[in-house]
């Protein structure tokens, strides 16, 4: 990647309303493609109703100011309108129902300012059986399939996954995609839109392949019982000399043939997939890549066109070379403690330039928003002292 003079999305304004889960991870996104985002938080005394993220989470807070409002209070819901009034996107992440009883719902955004794109992200939608059920990745997970598409654990049960995929990719990255198409759409039509963001059909949207099958052929899938959930010894994962472990994904036909030649394994590149043979195969791989390390396998086969990989330790993707050289990681401090973190990773995203200084704990851009919006210093003292904001 590199740095961009301008990021692709500066000038546009988003106000975000949540803490975790898919919407900050569009809140995320759309500030290293250069969105402003603006954290509209409850007041300290109101913050237990909302997740604290740890400090080092959604990129530290880099690049995002944070105001906290009393949204429960007639001026501090008039605060935030007055907000809205200037920005492009809001993102929220509440229960059905709860913004209409707030009064920031979509339709009196839009009264006030018809191109905003309201973006409500939830698990299950905003209707439906589902849609007042409380959830978690884990859940949104379970309830698209993926789960019981995914691998087993020793009582049978399926294995939680690495990574947050529900939140991340079908929430965070479904709303980002959804909010670029709505702002390409106002720039045609003046309008902005309302945006129902649920994690769990973004996931259904990767689990496309599987679904698709069953729904044309009744074929379900399951743990072993297709290409991609192991039921070919050629798309895989084995175990090395030295403990660790390799992954191995040969499908096309002469990807298989390469890795069976360099591992002295040619009796076996015709049975990539006889189901017969599936076992013996299963086992020579075995066998062959527990006589040396992964490193070793990896610098023997990874660039010879087998579709082979080292599967990495955290620790060892921090420190990963490919990632190194395309300049992933970006320099952060703390209460002058330097740490580092992921950098912008997107295709088109800005790289940041200088270290970013985590803001302290408690701090807020409150009194610099207000002012940018025309409030007189003695007027947004009386808020802060009545309490409305913070």
């Amino acid at each position: 990647m590199t740095e961009s003079k301008k990021s692709l999305l500066h000038g546009y304004r988003a106000l975000d309303l949540s803490s975790v889960g898919p919407a900050s991870r569009a809140a995320r996104m759309l500030a290293d493609y250069g969105v402003e985002v603006i954290k509209v938080a409850p007041l300290a005394r109101h913050s237990g109703v909302q997740i604290e993220p740890v400090f080092h989470a959604y990129g530290a807070g880099r690049g995002f100011k944070k105001i906290r409002l009393d949204l429960k209070s007639e001026r501090g819901r008039d605060l935030f309108l007055q907000l809205a009034d200037g920005a492009d996107i809001v993102l929220e992440s509440f229960r059905p129902g709860v913004v209409r009883r707030l009064g920031i719902d979509y339709d009196t955004l839009r009264a006030r300012n018809p191109g905003i794109v309201y973006c409500a992200t939830s698990g299950y939608g905003q209707n439906g059986p589902c849609a007042d059920w409380a959830g978690h990745d884990i859940n949104y997970l379970a309830m698209s399939g993926f789960l019981a598409t995914s691998g087993r654990d020793g009582d049978g049960l399926p294995v939680l996954p690495g990574a947050t995929v529900a939140d991340s990719a079908g929430g965070g990255m479904h709303a980002v995609l959804a909010i670029l198409a709505a702002l390409l759409e106002r720039a045609r039509s003046g309008c902005g839109t309302y945006l129902d963001v649920a994690a769990t059909e973004g996931v259904l949207a990767l689990m496309s392949l599987p679904i698709d099958q069953y729904l044309a052929t009744g074929e379900a899938t399951r743990p072993g019982s297709s290409l991609l959930t192991g039921r070919y010894a050629c798309y895989g994962v084995y175990p090395t000399r030295d403990g660790k472990a390799l992954s191995v994904g040969a499908i096309e036909p002469h990807f298989f043939a390469n890795l069976c030649r360099l591992l002295g394994l040619e009796a076996y590149s015709d049975a990539q997939l006889d189901d017969a043979r599936q076992p013996e195969l299963r086992a020579a791989l075995r066998a062959k890549f527990l006589e040396r390390d992964r490193d070793d396998w990896a610098a023997a086969l990874a660039g010879f066109d087998t579709c082979v990989a080292p599967v990495l330790e955290i620790d060892e993707v921090a420190q990963c070379p490919q990632f190194r050289e395309r300049g992933l990681f970006a320099g952060a401090r703390r209460a002058a403690a330097p740490f580092e973190q992921l950098g912008s990773l997107l295709a088109g995203t800005t790289l940041p330039g200088a270290v970013h200084e985590v803001a302290a704990a408690g701090h807020t851009d409150t009194r610099e928003l207000l002012r940018a919006m025309g409030m007189s210093d003695a007027h947004i003292g009386q808020l802060l002292d009545d309490g409305i904001a913070q």
